[in-house]
């Protein structure tokens, strides 16, 4: 067995490690991410189609990256230095936000960092797959979203803290952010370890459309339809002040949702390998249309303290044991390219979704782009429980 595996009950050494990586990252993204809506419209005074736009150029070019960083993972047979240089940027966007004084620097701020997630997403899920096997691959992604969840709750809590120390001075947040990033990337180049992958063989280095599982495919469009409706959180942080509250309580209330992400994620992950990710995944779409339009119908804010937590839900049931789901219906040596398709096609409709998100704010009212959501989400939830399982039959019947 390679040195770096555990046990198919456990999970491997390599595995742990990017946990703690991830748990680092997170403390620094989520320190920054929360605010970042607050300032572009608080103290740079951006429109809400402004924090849309930035947020979904910011998420397409990391999903544009990610098919191109995986396809260049698979074929160099590498994994760790791309996620390293990925890490780098990602550190740096939090210096390059503390000194913008313009929405368009914050622009490039949150663009070098998802160019930083778009060089390492794809390559970092496919070291999650090598390291581990399939009898504990959902536990492994979702400790590995545990982790990376349990850094976003320190992350917004330490902001709160760091709020009150400096009198509301979002830009020291933005430069202390540094800190724990440089400390995740330093773990990474340290303890990780390149996966062998002398069993690659070059003929299944080609890949193509025809050839891709049938369920993968199917699950990539229905993703796709849920996708245009789920635009960036940041929207969720307006909604919370929109309805009177603080900045530090709606850091707080971002903090709940990060909270019940992280304690779920890793029982989610291992139900899923019991009882397998369709119906994980189903849940998880029925409940981020009910939360959503929840979202939208309130009027109080107290029913943000519920909301947001359930919101975590939703995540844990569906972030980890998705990409579980992706790994299952595809093979190593192209698991790389795979997770890229995927992540392009879903960033790509998160900019679609953000920018309209802040046409319908702007223009129409600010619940819309809330029930436009859950609606998509229960669409998307109605043609996963019957195309996947007609995808199923089919295959069955071809074997």
């Amino acid at each position: 067995m390679e040195t770096n595996k555990n046990e198919s009950n456990g999970i491997s050494k390599n595995v742990f490690v990017m946990g703690l990586v991830s748990f680092f990252n997170d403390i620094a993204s989520e320190m920054v991410y929360p605010i970042v809506p607050i300032f572009l419209t608080a103290v740079l005074g951006a429109p809400a189609s402004a924090v849309g736009f930035i947020e979904g150029i910011a998420g397409a070019t990391a999903s544009l990256l990610q098919v191109v960083s995986g396809r260049m993972s698979d074929k160099m047979r590498k994994r760790k230095i791309f996620v390293i240089f990925g890490y780098s940027f990602s550190t740096v966007s939090k210096v390059i936000l503390g000194f913008a004084n313009v929405w368009s620097v914050v622009l490039f701020g949150r663009f070098v960092d998802r160019f930083g997630k778009g060089v390492r997403t794809s390559a970092r899920d496919a070291l999650i797959t090598e390291s581990s096997t399939e009898s504990n691959r959902g536990k492994s992604f979702g400790y590995h979203r545990a982790m990376d969840t349990a850094g976003a709750v320190v992350g917004p809590l330490l902001a709160i803290f760091l709020l009150q120390y400096f009198n509301d001075n979002l830009r020291m947040i933005f430069l202390i952010a540094f800190i724990p990033g440089i400390i995740g990337v330093i773990l990474f180049a340290a303890f990780v370890k390149e996966t062998p992958k002398t069993s690659f063989k070059k003929e299944t280095q080609k890949i193509a459309w025809k050839n891709l599982d049938p369920s993968f495919k199917i699950f990539l469009v229905i993703s796709t339809i849920f996708a245009i409706g789920n635009s960036s959180d940041a929207f969720l942080i307006l909604r919370a002040q929109n309805l009177g509250l603080s900045v530090a309580m709606t850091v707080f209330a971002y903090v709940f949702f990060n909270f019940t992400y992280a304690i779920f994620s890793t029982p989610a992950g291992i139900i899923s390998d019991r009882i397998g990710p369709r119906k994980m995944l189903f849940s998880g779409f029925v409940l981020f249309g009910l939360v959503y339009l929840s979202f939208g119908l309130a009027n109080t804010s107290g029913v943000l303290w519920i909301l947001f937590p359930i919101y975590g839900c939703y995540m844990a049931l569906t972030e980890g044991v998705g990409k579980a789901y992706i790994a299952n219906m595809v093979s190593h040596e192209n698991s790389g390219t795979v997770f890229g398709i995927y992540q392009t096609v879903i960033g790509l409709c998160a900019f679609l979704s953000s920018l309209i998100a802040g046409l319908l704010w702007d223009h129409i009212g600010v619940s819309v782009p809330f029930i436009f959501g859950g609606i998509t989400a229960f669409i998307a939830a109605f043609l996963f429980l019957f195309l996947e399982k007609r995808s199923r039959c089919l295959r069955t019947t071809a074997k």
